[in-house]
């Protein structure tokens, strides 16, 4: 104030300078007094404005907390609590409708913008404006949680994801490994089911709050972000033992008559977690709706392929319940059953890679920076920038080497059969005690959840600590693996490109392949084990990619496919294989080159791919097959079979060293 006076009063001619001592004495010159006056009671009313803003009700001040609730916890606070909040927000105009219509904390997170209509807020901006005052209060709970996770740092969670974690169904995932039989291949491969489910929630909380604030025309509520996180966490709750040993190699072999994946598990889990906790009300109290929430969760865990494409062309009615097709795009973060690209990917992919110590190559926080929900056809799905798509191929190319490199790796195949072989022998000897005290096998419990909720990893060192007599074969088999005293290694193959070559009668084909050159060991069907493994980019033989909708800069609101020759010329022809793995139980040198043999010619018969190692193991059969003779590589004018011989005679001329005289 003063500054401007004197700046207009320069312009008068008034010149200013302070006092050399600094006491701020102003020299007027050719100013009267009249002048010196006006200053000195704009000083004076200056400060006095000043002394009188101090008192105003500031964060800390004891009149700013006289208009706080009582109670921190906003579930616990009375209607007049909620109406010192809304003060405190600066919408105190709406006390006396809240006060009317007695709505206190507890009910705040059921609030939706149809019931303030009703109850008289006309204004749309004003309804709005109080939703996002409400969802405050829920998006950071004073209550909450926080988990240090050594992937995605500190994790914030929900105090009702808290209560679902706290319990007996849950906390069973602690006893789980994430990638079962590769621990004993990779010693850093220990984590567990557990925090692989916290990242998730975490992971699909982070996308699902990412929309909401990028798009608030999407209407995602609170209700909607909490079932995701839920989702989330409980999508792997029906994991057995080893986690995919059990439902991809254990279950068919002892139930055959029934078609059953652990996501099936999950759902009855979840269930049974709700039902056994009495959480219903838990659920209600923090604002979600029964049934019709639950069944938007377990849809989500479950999912289910829709027609067509997925993009809405010609698709038929809408297939789920829990949301409605304005919101389908929430079907996709969990578990998307249209494209592959969601959060349980994103989270195992950095898991795994951490603990595996391999390179991940996809970053997933890019992807949440752009993805975004646009209108194709008749759906709503969630998109991603143009430039992005090379980041895509990538994604899936990291999981191709994961199951090259870890999950399909060779001795853990081997291994996880030599545990399925084992626990397919124990099963009629295990007793686990189910609902009514009633006694189930291991491969009842999947029927029984709460015989199944006791079913670990644990099982394991029951078996191999057992002293029960008929488990010694299963315990045998179990102290061979920990000794490592594994199946061997015979070899890998691959059949013709486009042939499908289903599992059931190759250890009999292997065992009958009687090469031309005699061999002194008899084989039979039981002496092989054969493991056909399928690689794809999680599509079967489809370009994932081709399901993906983009977006460019211009105009963000209009979503197009990318085709894969509009990427790269480099990118793969194909995006299926598969791999066919034989491995002998008896372990004996001699019987172990005698069935490579067999394999050669096995390959030989059936027109699959050249074994590797099939120039060494079986010199006289390999030249029997022309194709497998031409040298079609481009790497230079050698004969790979000149190669080999010459390297033979070098071998053999070399003189041995006498260590001894």
């Amino acid at each position: 104030l003063l500054s401007t006076t004197v700046n207009q009063r320069r312009r008068a001619g008034a010149v200013c300078s302070k006092d050399t001592r600094g006491a701020g004495i102003f020299h007027l010159q050719r100013v009267g007094a009249a002048f010196a006056a006006e200053i000195q009671s704009k000083m004076n009313g200056g400060e006095s404005r000043k002394r009188r803003r101090s008192f105003s009700p500031d964060r800390g001040s004891p009149e700013r907390g006289a208009l706080q609730p009582s109670k921190s916890n906003y579930q616990e606070w009375d209607v007049e609590d909620v109406c010192r909040f809304l003060r405190v927000q600066g919408l105190g105009k709406f006390e006396q409708l809240f006060r009317a219509a007695q709505l206190s904390g507890d009910v705040l997170p059921m609030l939706t913008e149809r019931d303030l209509e009703e109850e008289g807020v006309s204004v749309l901006g004003d309804r709005l404006k109080l939703i996002k005052c409400i969802n405050t209060l829920w998006q950071n709970p004073i209550d909450a949680k926080v988990f240090n996770d050594p992937i995605h740092g500190h994790i914030e969670m929900h105090p009702l994801l808290v209560r679902i974690i706290d319990t007996p169904q849950f906390q069973r995932l602690r006893f789980i490994k994430q990638l079962g039989g590769a621990y004993f291949v990779y010693p850093g491969a220990s984590h567990n089911r557990f925090e692989h489910s916290i990242g998730v929630a975490h992971l699909a909380g982070q996308l699902v709050k990412a929309l909401c604030g990028r798009q608030p025309e999407l209407r995602i509520n609170n209700r909607d972000i909490l079932c995701v996180q839920i989702a989330g966490l409980c999508h792997d709750l029906g994991h057995g033992p080893f986690s995919h040993l059990f439902d991809g190699k254990f279950i068919p072999q002892r139930r055959k008559d029934k078609k059953w994946k652990h996501e099936d598990a999950s759902l009855e889990m979840f269930d049974h977690l709700i039902a056994s906790n009495g959480l219903e009300d838990v659920l209600l109290s923090y604002g979600l709706v029964l049934p019709e929430d639950v069944k938007f969760i377990k849809e989500q865990i479950r999912g289910r392929p829709t027609e067509g494409d997925g993009a809405g062309d010609g698709a038929k009615d809408w297939p789920y319940e829990g949301r409605t097709q304005e919101k389908g795009f929430l079907y996709e973060i969990v578990a998307n059953k249209r494209s592959g690209i969601d959060v349980d990917k994103w989270d195992y992919f950095a898991r795994d890679c951490h603990h595996l110590g391999i390179r991940n190559n996809f970053d997933f926080e890019r992807f949440l920076k752009f993805a975004r929900v646009c209108e194709v056809g008749k759906r709503k799905l969630i998109c991603t920038r143009d430039k992005e798509v090379g980041d895509l191929y990538n994604m899936f190319h990291t999981r191709i080497t994961l199951h090259r490199r870890a999950y399909q790796h060779r001795v853990v195949n081997i291994i996880e059969s030599m545990i399925t072989e084992a626990l397919v022998l124990a099963d009629p000897h295990i007793q686990i005690v189910g609902k009514d005290m009633q006694i189930c096998k291991i491969s009842e419990s999947i029927d029984d959840m709460e015989a199944y909720t006791k079913l670990t990893d644990n099982v394991f060192e029951q078996i191999l600590n057992s002293s029960k007599p008929e488990l010694q074969k299963a315990r045998e088999i179990l102290n061979n693996v920990v000794c490592r005293n594994l199946y061997k290694w015979i070899g890998q193959t691959q059949p013709e490109a486009g042939t499908e070559i289903k599992p059931e009668e190759l250890s009999g084909e292997v065992a009958a392949a009687v090469p031309s050159t005699p061999l002194d060991i008899q084989f039979c069907a039981e002496d092989f084990i054969v493991n056909v493994v399928q690689m794809d980019y999680g599509m079967k033989g489809k370009n994932p990619i081709n399901k993906v909708r983009f977006y460019c800069k211009s105009d963000p609101n209009v979503a197009f496919k990318i085709r894969k020759d509009q990427v790269s010329q480099m990118l793969p022809e194909r995006f299926t294989e598969q791999l066919i793995q034989v491995y002998c139980k008896k372990t004996d040198n001699k019987s172990v080159q005698a069935a490579q043999k067999l394999f050669v010619q096995w390959c030989i018969n059936r027109n699959f791919s050249k074994p590797r190692d099939g120039d060494i193991v079986a010199p006289e059969l390999t030249p029997l097959k022309i194709e497998w003779n031409n040298d079609n590589s481009d790497s230079d004018d050698s004969n790979p079979r000149e190669e080999l011989q010459s390297s033979r005679r070098a071998n053999g001329c070399k003189s041995k060293t006498r260590l001894f005289q």
